[in-house]
């Protein structure tokens, strides 16, 4: 579906990304780890047509997609979530973008998210997981079938994040849409990931592709196996001598 070939960026002479290349294939959940700084967020604003690259290309279903925007579903770290919206306005933005308003649809989210009586609440009147469920129903229910998801639950305390990713995976496994996903969470992308990208330092290159073998569905007992910790150990030496 998404097809990084040697992508390569610098900021000020600096450089950023060097020779970047990976896949996302169609319905996977790949995840971008690596040291801070090491430009992942930046990957995300060239994928989506916010920036260009100095050298390479990024390609979506064979296609082209350099200084272009449209193509994918972003959420940031925040939940960006407009004040003077409800949750349902909030959560049909992006439809409304592009002229295609499902309210019915919106309103299943909503109420598969746990959101049943939040309908019509403003921002101020959600917890932080109900926002970032919110944002990520906007995110879901865009056009768009590639999600870019810049740590999402970084705001969130442990409990509410154990929560949201078992709620994600349960969403994602329904849509079947496409999710790259960055953190610096090793248990997060252990848990969430059928592949995990392992950057170096900046200027970062690719340092190693992960395919993780546990099964699906995964639940939170996951990580209390042998096997997992065994996995855990190998990523954090992978980014430790990164």
């Amino acid at each position: 579906m998404l097809q990084l070939e040697q992508v390569s960026k610098a900021f000020q002479n600096k450089s950023i990304l060097e020779n970047i290349s990976f896949t996302v294939e169609e319905g996977e959940f790949v995840t971008l780890i690596g040291p801070s700084g090491s430009g992942k967020s930046t990957l995300f604003s060239l994928i989506g047509g916010l920036l260009s690259p100095d050298g390479g290309d990024i390609q979506l279903k064979q296609q082209s997609i350099l200084n272009q925007t449209g193509f994918i579903s972003y959420m940031p770290q925040e939940d960006t979530l407009f004040p003077w919206r409800t949750v349902v306005q909030n959560i049909l933005l992006g439809q409304e973008l592009y002229g295609k308003v499902n309210q019915i649809k919106a309103q299943e989210m909503i109420d598969k998210a746990g959101l049943e009586g939040f309908t019509h609440a403003y921002p101020h009147e959600l917890s932080g997981g109900m926002k970032q469920r919110v944002s990520f129903i906007r995110s879901l229910l865009s056009p768009q079938r590639l999600l870019c998801l810049d740590e999402p639950f970084s705001a969130l305390d442990e409990l509410t994040r154990m929560d949201m990713q078992q709620w994600l995976l349960s969403i994602w496994k329904q849509l079947n849409s496409t999710i790259l996903f960055v953190t610096h969470h090793i248990e997060e992308a252990l848990l969430l990931s059928d592949k995990i990208i392992v950057l170096t330092e900046s200027p970062a290159t690719v340092k190693d592709i992960l395919h993780i073998p546990f099964s699906r569905p995964r639940t939170t007992s996951l990580l209390l196996t042998e096997e997992f910790v065994m996995w855990k150990k190998h990523l954090l030496r992978m980014i430790w001598t990164s």
